[in-house]
């Protein structure tokens, strides 16, 4: 039984807080463009407010989420209750990227711990908040987060991140462009 909040209430914020795994969907305009739907962790989900949130992005093999944003904002957070008491919440609204170049950066990066490979943060003004049962979600026993993607950012190094999204990351699968930026410097 689906049920919505107008805003996230204290025992939400703690739901998401104690998750190690959430989902991102976004999508383009174009009907025949690719949804995405990309699994997040290594960071959890902030809290800012009782209706924003944000995530600390990771470089990856793609950035369809800031090309998608950048395009129409809409943006949905899935989170998905592996064990303990069954329950899905799922967050929509309207998101935007901040850079490390970006003014507000500073302030948002202070809420999430250092992880190598950090690219973006994904802000989402949450406009709707709906729990709904999660019977079907499978009971799941956490053993951890792996280390390859953090190891990987590690060696590559500042410069090798930032040569790397921008081969990668500069354009969505859609061809979409997405903002890349960097410390220190103007995009």
């Amino acid at each position: 039984m689906a049920k919505v909040f107008e805003q996230i209430t204290p025992a939400l914020a703690a739901f998401i807080a104690d998750q190690p795994l959430f989902f991102v969907g976004t999508a383009p305009l174009a009907s025949t463009g690719h949804i995405n739907l990309s699994p997040k962790g290594l960071a959890p989900v902030a809290v800012l407010s009782p209706q924003r949130v944000a995530y600390l992005d990771l470089t990856g093999s793609g950035n369809e989420t800031s090309a998608h944003l950048l395009e129409n904002g809409r943006i949905t957070l899935m989170f998905c209750a592996f064990a303990g008491e069954p329950m899905i919440l799922r967050l929509y609204g309207q998101g935007r990227v901040v850079l490390p170049s970006d003014e507000d950066w500073a302030d948002l990066e202070a809420h999430f711990p250092e992880v190598p490979g950090s690219r973006q943060i994904i802000v989402q003004e949450v406009a709707r908040v709906q729990t709904s049962c999660g019977f079907g979600v499978p009971l799941m026993t956490y053993q951890g987060q792996r280390e390859r993607l953090t190891d990987w950012a590690t060696q590559k190094g500042p410069d090798g991140l930032y040569q790397y999204q921008q081969q990668k990351g500069s354009r969505s699968i859609d061809g979409l462009p997405t903002p890349i930026g960097r410390r220190g410097l103007a995009d």
